[in-house]
């Protein structure tokens, strides 16, 4: 007969105590404002396909090829290419780094068929020019080369590498007025970690007595300004702001569970109230010797309840229940169940992510 046991989380909270304080670099959790990707877009031609292009039915790949033709002193009709097999009309993207890019620099053009071709395999990309996906953008780059299928099981897409390249400066703009933004990383985003990166920025100044250079603006963006006598040359400043350290204090009490992988992650210090919590399938064995206890004869018996408060300081937290489950061998779908029963009755004092 299946036995269900209970375990009893009689505990009270407790104030938090005090930890030693990890230090992270301030680059390590920001990224300055500006440095981000960007796209660039064009619209080409694939020539070269073995008889697996859009065909001379495709009047929007036969009109682009016909001016093609014409700018090469070559003009012909739409009606002269009917039987055009080998020419594919393509989308065109490649990708911009966060750190900008320079005249002559080479990125990889990511290229999708748009009509009726079967494959670009052995095609090549001609000459395209490459613009910002903004209306009246000027164009950036040149793509063309061989097409290189990523996946072969989906002929109708590749990789032109190396194939986009710079014709003009791209950099990314992190300066402005004086000024940069440091965009703090969703995981470490908060008002308190903002306001800590500002007063470790202000601390280390070197400036005027009381002068503010860093500003909290919300909990994802600092602004700081350069003080003026490094302005024409910044670099050592954004440098040093960037390798500041930053106290980590206590997360937000936060469990993350994956019920596909059957993975359970939680950060901060995560707290169960007072609950007795039944759940089928958990043994709980210790041993009592007896009166005249031997090694080859002890008495065991079982009990259906463990309290969770093994400090006897009145308080637990989830990682009390993580341990004993841990000695228990209890399997990942059960602590799941059990950590949803917990923050579904409002026991768990944690946010609660499921993935």
């Amino acid at each position: 007969m299946r036995r269900v046991f209970a375990i009893i989380l009689a505990v009270l909270l407790v104030p938090a105590y005090s930890q030693p304080a990890l230090a992270v670099k301030i680059g390590d959790i920001t990224r300055l404002g500006g440095q981000r990707t960007n796209v660039l877009t064009g619209l080409g031609l694939v020539t070269g396909l073995k008889g697996t292009g859009d065909g001379g039915g495709a009047l929007e790949t036969i009109r682009p090829l016909a001016q093609l033709l014409s700018k090469l002193s070559d003009p012909v009709t739409a009606a002269e290419l009917t039987n055009a097999q080998n020419v594919a009309l393509v989308i065109l993207t490649a990708t911009i780094p966060a750190n900008g890019v320079r005249d002559g620099d080479k990125l990889d053009v990511y290229v999708t068929s748009l009509g009726a071709s079967g494959s670009l395999r052995g095609g090549r990309l001609f000459v395209s020019p490459m613009r910002a996906p903004v209306p009246g953008s000027g164009f950036f780059a040149l793509a063309s080369g061989p097409i290189v299928l990523e996946d072969p099981s989906v002929p109708t897409s590749g990789v032109v590498k190396g194939g986009c390249v710079m014709e003009a400066d791209l950099p990314a703009k992190y300066i402005e007025n004086g000024q940069f933004t440091l965009i703090l990383e969703e995981p470490a985003a908060s008002w308190t970690t903002a306001s800590d990166i500002a007063k470790m920025i202000n601390d280390a100044s070197d400036g005027e007595v009381g002068e503010t250079l860093a500003v909290v603006v919300d909990p994802k963006n600092v602004i700081v300004t350069i003080p003026k006598g490094q302005r024409e040359r910044p670099d050592s400043f954004i440098s040093n702001v960037l390798r500041l350290p930053v106290p980590m204090r206590p997360s937000e009490a936060r469990v993350t569970i994956n019920d596909r992988t059957g993975t359970i992650i939680m950060t901060g210090d995560v707290e169960i109230s007072p609950t007795v919590l039944s759940h089928r399938g958990l043994t709980i064995t210790t041993i009592n010797p007896a009166p005249t206890p031997t090694p080859r004869s002890p008495v065991a018996a079982d009990h259906d309840v463990v309290a969770l408060d093994t400090a006897n300081s009145g308080g637990a937290k989830l990682q009390d229940l993580f341990n004993a489950m841990d000695q228990m061998k209890i399997p990942a779908e059960d602590r799941i169940a059990i950590v949803k029963e917990l923050y579904r009755n409002g026991r768990l004092h944690a946010k609660l992510i499921v993935e």
